[in-house]
This record gives structure tokens, sequence and C-alpha cells, in this order.
């Protein structure tokens, strides 16, 4: 559970991944957050139930 004040939003709320992060591996290419959700660079993410959110990618115009 996250004892940040304010409290970080849960892994299932939608903005999730403006927790805060706790563990940084740039050469690994991911973050973990408070909440448990890993995201990765390319803004791929796994949240702690498993589900897998796919990457936001920009539309060239």
């Amino acid at each position: 559970m996250c004892s940040h004040q304010p409290p970080c939003p849960t892994a299932d709320s939608a903005d999730h991944d403006a927790a805060r992060t706790v563990a940084f591996h740039p050469e690994q290419g991911w973050n973990l957050l408070c909440n448990g959700a890993v995201v990765f660079d390319d803004t791929g993410e796994l949240l702690p139930d498993g589900r897998a959110v796919a990457p936001r990618r920009l539309a060239l115009v």
C-alpha cells in the first residue's frame, strides 16, 4: 500500500501512471510505480493483476 501523501493513484484508476516511481531501471527500459504497475520506455505497461496496456503511439500526420 502507498504511504505517500497524498496517496498515489491505484493501478486500476484512469491516472495510474501518475504514481511515483519506486524502482528506476533505465538500462533495462522499465520503471516500477508505487501502485505496482511496471511502465516500459515504449509506454507499454504491465498492471499488478497481469493485464498489459499497449504502448501509446503518436500518429504521424
